[in-house]
This record gives structure tokens, sequence and C-alpha cells, in this order.
């Protein structure tokens, strides 16, 4: 991937960063693995909102991944890499001996005609899927599986990697991204490699339009709000904030406010939290 500055003919054009999709080989993707994708505007299974500021956007249809990668000892060819406008990493096409065609996610120096392959006879090299226990220490990971069959959860974001640190008493630890580190059970799998568009991060949208096309509505600031609507609003001319700290609309303290919930059962596989 590669990162283009346009000129600024316009206004919207003066900060623009966009992306060249240089590492784009093919233009539309394969109509077998698209699956219509209904959208939400944030709001939940009884019409409520819960994440604020969705809606609109341009219309999209959802490439199935295959983040199980459960297709053991047999050879897939990088078919195509592909652009996915449902996250910010490329998609790779593998086209297997059986003439199946499958999507994963695409890691950095992936290319096509490259032959990959999962299961524990596999080769530790980019692409390639295997069991946490068969995986060398200080190997970079992506796609990891946090229960053993259910799928890759953890590192699938562009530019992201895990780092294996060490295995003992049938877990692996790993570094996050983060700097978190916890346990993973040495059965789950995980694809070696760091996600490919590492300049992902870099790509400055440039004007509201754009946020629009991606689905995100415009956020008001709570300050310039009513004090019906926000717990900062109200006052004459340029108010503060009138608290020790800033808040959400509904009150509770904001800007480093832990929000996870106490006591879940996944909490003693972590061993360090990420530094605060």
């Amino acid at each position: 991937m590669g990162l283009r500055r346009k000129r600024p003919l316009t206004p919207g054009q003066r900060f623009q960063i966009v992306d060249d999709y240089s590492d784009i080989t093919k233009d539309k993707p394969e109509k077998s693995l698209l699956k219509l994708l209904k959208k939400t505007g944030g709001r939940g299974f009884n019409g409520r909102i819960s994440s604020r500021h969705r809606g609109g956007g341009n219309k999209k249809k959802y490439r199935i991944i295959d983040f199980k990668r459960d297709k053991d000892d047999i050879p897939a060819v990088v078919d195509a890499i592909e652009y996915d406008p449902n996250r910010n990493a490329r998609i790779a096409l593998l086209k297997y001996q059986d003439e199946e065609l499958r999507y994963i996610i695409a890691p950095l120096g992936l290319s096509v005609g490259q032959s990959v392959m999962s299961g524990e006879s596999a080769e530790v090299e980019v692409g390639n899927c295997l069991p946490l226990r068969i995986i060398p220490v200080g190997t970079i990971i992506h796609n990891v599986e946090l229960q053993p069959g259910k799928g890759g959860q953890l590192a699938r974001g562009a530019g992201v990697g895990v780092m294996l640190l060490a295995k003992e008493a049938g877990y692996a630890i790993v570094k996050m991204p983060s700097g978190e580190q916890r346990m993973i059970h040495l059965n789950c799998r995980a694809s070696i490699g760091q996600v490919g568009n590492v300049d992902a991060k870099n790509v400055r949208l440039g004007k509201a339009g754009k946020s629009r096309y991606l689905g995100i509505r415009p956020r008001v600031r709570g300050v310039a709000m009513n004090p019906c609507d926000h717990p900062h609003g109200g006052g004459e001319g340029k108010a503060p904030i009138g608290r020790p700290g800033p808040v959400s609309p509904w009150g509770k303290p904001t800007l480093g406010y832990k929000t996870r919930r106490g006591k879940r059962s996944s909490d003693r596989f972590i061993l360090s939290r990420r530094p605060s």
C-alpha cells in the first residue's frame, strides 16, 4: 500500500491523504463469497441506539472471511489481493486444489501466486495457520483464536501483530499491541505474520463528506448543547465544564474512565494489563 497527498485544488483536498490502492490486484469481488449487509444505524435488536453517530453511507456487501482456517493440509494459491469496505485490512482470495475459494485477511508480504496452508503440517511462513503449540517463541502472529475452533478474534486490524512470548502449563503467553499480556490455550490457532496495509493509520479523510460516505455522522460538542441535552451545556457565552472532569452525555466520567465489566471469566487469563 502507498499513500498519496492530493493537490490542494479544493478546500477538501488541502489536507487529504488517500490510499493509492497499488496493492490491489482485482477490482470486483468473488460473488460466491458475498452476503447482504443490512445497516443498523447504531441500533440494537430493541431499536435503541447503542452506538451513536452512525447512519447513511455507501451501500456495501459483506465479504465472508475464513477466520477459522480449518481446511487442513490442503495447499492453496493466492489468487488475488482485494479491497474490503468492511475493514481497514486487505483480504486475499485463496484458491484451493479442490477449486474451493475462500477469503482470508492478507498479512504483510503475501503476494499473488504464493502458496499457503493451514494445519499442523504447515511451515512457519507468512500466511500459514498453525496451532500455537507448534509456532516458535518470538514469532509475530495475527488472527489469533481465544477458544479452540471458534475462529480468530485477536489482531485482525491493519498493521497489527501479536508476539508469542512463552509457552508454559498448556498455555501460550502473548503480548498484545496495547502492551497487555495474556494466556491463550496452546490448541488455539493463529496465522503467521503481521496484518498488511500498515499505512492505513496515516490516511486523512480531509473533509466531512468523506466521513459520511463511511456511515459516520457528525459529532456535536457537549459545550455547544443545551443543559437538557448534555451536562457540559448551557451558560452565557463560552462556559467551562463546571465539573472536576469531562463526562459523557449521561454523566459518566470519560477520558480514561475504565468501562470493562468487572469479574469477567476471562480475567484469569490476563497476566498484566495494558499501561494506563
